[in-house]
């Protein structure tokens, strides 16, 4: 039992309490990761059905209390030094009431002997697989922050908006900060009973003042003095510490060469951000012509559709040479006196976008520059003006800056929009005309959020 499950998360049914009250037997399996070998994870298939009906028909799920991935991601982005860190086995560190725990019964081998008959045992935790254990979970962490303000605003605030469900990230502008929210974040989980491990950061310095057995896998038995940091997956993102980079080396396997294994080549490439979103859609219309066709799922490509999907699998291999900077800010910039963020969008038959840079001014002036999101959409089957794609496509703009708006921890932003189509600018500046719905609508959307001047 131990080898998969910590012995205080479960316990032993004993013979008398087998059939008292309602009870609830879930199945479950182990999943592993290829690239976290030695690994397992237990998850419990609560969506199992019995008789018409699983145990997630009747949990709740609650509130979304899970920060925004892509919110996370863009603050990880905002200082120099950068740290990461994981709650361990989250899920696990609260309890289930215990009344409530006949309902995650299961079976296993006593003393882990396969040639013995299984026995009961029931989970005392919250289990990988039921739909109320990240609402439970959540609200538990942000209740632990509650409880403990007297670790100061900044920890409790990493708790609060730096957490993707157990992932931490966040940029400071110091490693002594560094080193002290670290420190005060791990003491602030510790109340709750939770531990903060695999923590990292591209400062060296940060990572000497953390003990070894907090520090992430690949780190510890590196020499800091000499070594190279290694590369880490923030929340799915290929980070690389000493480079302070992201990058990107997609692992496409050779599916066929049909509808279904087209999608899940492009829907394999992970990229919240946009970085590679031009690439992205290219093989999505691909998708998309296959679906104006009517192909079945796996009917082969015609040969001209054929002569495209080679060449856009071609160009995969090459991202592995693309790298992009963590941080907004040069090394050299100082204090900031004025931030920017400018939206361009643009549209065409085939598809619509935007995409979204930080300009950053300096108290010397300085100013620089960076890609901060980008979006890219094949456009509908039904047939679109590209008027209206253009229009769609800056109110995309507006929605990616009311978010960045909300998610960047920058005071005082100022936002400017740009479009090449004098139609949308036109809609926009004509307060005299009545126009149709749907031009009305997506115009109305654009003014609640700007002024025509931007």
């Amino acid at each position: 039992m131990q080898s998969i499950i910590s012995a205080g998360d479960a316990e032993l049914v004993e013979e008398q309490e087998e059939e008292v009250g309602h009870v609830w037997y879930i199945p479950h399996h182990g999943v592993y990761h290829p690239k976290k070998p030695g690994k397992i994870r237990v998850v419990f298939d609560c969506s199992a059905r019995y008789k018409g009906t699983s145990l997630n028909d009747h949990l709740l799920q609650g509130p979304d209390q899970i920060n925004s991935l892509v919110g996370v991601l863009c603050r990880f982005r905002n200082e120099k030094i950068a740290i990461m860190c994981d709650i361990e086995r989250m899920f696990h560190r609260f309890r289930v009431a215990e009344q409530d725990r006949d309902f995650l019964r299961f079976l296993w081998w006593k003393n882990d002997d396969i040639d013995s008959n299984p026995v009961v045992y029931k989970m005392r935790v919250h289990l990988f697989g039921a739909v109320s254990s990240p609402g439970c979970a959540n609200y538990g962490l942000k209740r632990i922050a509650k409880d403990n303000q007297q670790y100061g605003s900044d920890v409790v605030y990493f708790v609060n908006r730096n957490l993707y469900v157990d992932d931490g990230l966040k940029s400071v502008e110091s490693v002594s900060k560094a080193i002290k929210l670290i420190q005060g974040v791990r003491d602030l989980c510790a109340e709750g009973n939770l531990r903060l491990h695999k923590c990292v950061s591209n400062s060296r310095d940060t990572m000497e003042s953390m003990p070894i057995s907090k520090q992430a896998q690949g780190i510890k038995d590196l020499d800091l003095s000499s070594s190279d940091l290694p590369v880490e997956r923030a929340l799915g993102v290929e980070w690389c510490g000493e480079s302070d980079s992201f990058q990107f080396k997609p692992a496409i396997r050779n599916h066929s060469p049909t509808r279904r294994g087209i999608l899940s080549t492009v829907a394999s490439i992970f990229d919240p951000l946009g970085f590679l979103a031009p690439l992205v859609l290219c093989g999505k219309r691909i998708l998309q012509e296959m679906c104006k066709k009517g192909m079945e799922w796996d009917e082969p490509l015609p040969d001209n559709l054929s002569t495209k999907w080679e060449s856009w699998l071609s160009e995969i291999p090459k991202l592995a040479d693309l790298k992009i900077r963590r941080c907004y800010k040069p090394e050299s910039f100082e204090d900031l006196k004025k931030v920017e963020l400018h939206h361009f969008s643009d549209a065409r038959l085939t598809g619509y976008g935007q995409c979204s840079y930080l300009r950053l001014v300096d108290v010397h002036s300085n100013i620089h520059c960076s890609f901060v999101l980008g979006k890219a959409r094949v456009t509908p089957l039904k047939p679109v003006t590209v008027p209206r794609l253009e229009l769609q496509a800056a109110v995309t703009s507006i929605k990616v800056s009311n978010f960045l708006n909300k998610e960047l921890d920058y005071e005082n932003i100022g936002n400017f929009y740009g479009t090449d189509s004098k139609v949308v600018l036109g809609y926009i500046g004509n307060n005299a005309r009545r126009f149709h719905i749907y031009v009305a609508n997506h115009i109305q959307r654009i003014k609640d959020a700007s002024v025509a001047e931007q």
